[in-house]
């Protein structure tokens, strides 16, 4: 039975005849549906911003990031969360909790997101301070609710991304980030533009939130190490466009800085040693700007 109180879960008066079309029919309906979700997104950015400062602020404190999910919108959160480290050199910082764990992200585990008990039970790695967010197309999934309320109850702040601008839960949260993408082509197939909806989302966020905490010079990642010899080539072409010298230079840099980009980039653009480079981005809690800030003002 159809959820009329879910909007992803009625009926879109677009698609009615979807099965009587030829192919091509069906993915100009299905790309006009999805033409839509950068809209709905732009409609939250300022509940997005709300997000991205309270979990500045945790992190510059110590504190971490938690996303909780289920079904597809676990498995996002999980993407989100591990994709972070590789481009942006931040390892256990922000963290998923999807509901049934790993086995659940390669096969759908039906009754997991009903347990609200299990997601407060995930909850238990959260701390005073941290901030949790909920990732749920419905708004009201057990498993995450569970663990928002649990994290709340651990003095942490909460948030939860829904594509339900009405649910219930989101006057319990500090930031409810409602997205209206309204029915789905196919009734209740959430991984269709809620989940896009929800990954375009999620990208932002923690993009955003990694260039506030200073992981990025200009639009380039310097964030990354050299860990191999393919990256250290990219490192030394981001090193030569972040600093209009040449390759050799750059990459003596970067071997004087033990592979690590941003101390190589401090210590070229503030002309300053790997050493002192690691000391001023220590004291700028990694910023490359906010480092060279420092040695002009020394």
């Amino acid at each position: 039975m159809i959820d009329v109180d879910l909007p992803t879960e009625g009926r879109n008066p677009r698609t009615l005849d979807l099965d009587t079309l030829p192919t091509l029919d069906v993915l100009r309906l299905i790309n006009t549906e999805d033409a839509t979700v950068p809209m709905v997104v732009a409609a939250v950015l300022p509940q997005i911003a709300e997000l991205v400062e309270l979990a500045v602020t945790s992190l510059r404190r110590g504190g971490r990031v938690h996303y909780f999910g289920a079904g597809t919108s676990g498995r996002l959160a999980v993407l989100d969360a591990a994709e972070l480290p590789p481009t942006f050199g931040i390892w256990g910082r922000v963290v998923a909790h999807n509901a049934g764990g790993a086995g659940a992200l390669v096969k759908a585990v039906s009754d997991v997101e009903d347990d609200a008990e299990q997601g407060a039970r995930d909850a238990a790695q959260v701390a005073p301070g941290d901030i949790a967010v909920g990732v749920a197309a419905s708004g009201r999934t057990p498993y995450v609710l569970g663990a928002l309320r649990a994290a709340a109850g651990r003095g942490a702040r909460t948030a939860l991304i829904s594509c339900n601008p009405h649910a219930p839960y989101g006057d319990e949260v500090e930031v409810h980030i409602g997205l209206a993408t309204g029915p789905e082509v196919i009734s209740g197939s959430t991984r269709m533009k809620a989940g896009t909806a929800t990954k375009l989302v999620l990208n932002a966020f923690s993009t955003t939130l990694m260039v506030r905490l200073g992981r990025t010079y200009s639009n380039l990642m310097v964030s990354v190490n050299a860990l191999n010899g393919k990256l250290r080539a990219r490192l030394v072409r981001i090193l030569t466009e972040a600093t209009g010298m040449d390759a050799v230079t750059c990459e003596n840099a970067l071997s004087e800085a033990g592979g690590n980009t941003r101390v190589a980039l401090v210590s070229l653009l503030g002309e300053v040693p790997a050493a002192r480079a690691t000391t001023v981005l220590e004291e700028a809690d990694g910023g490359v700007r906010e480092a060279l800030q420092r040695l002009r003002s020394a």
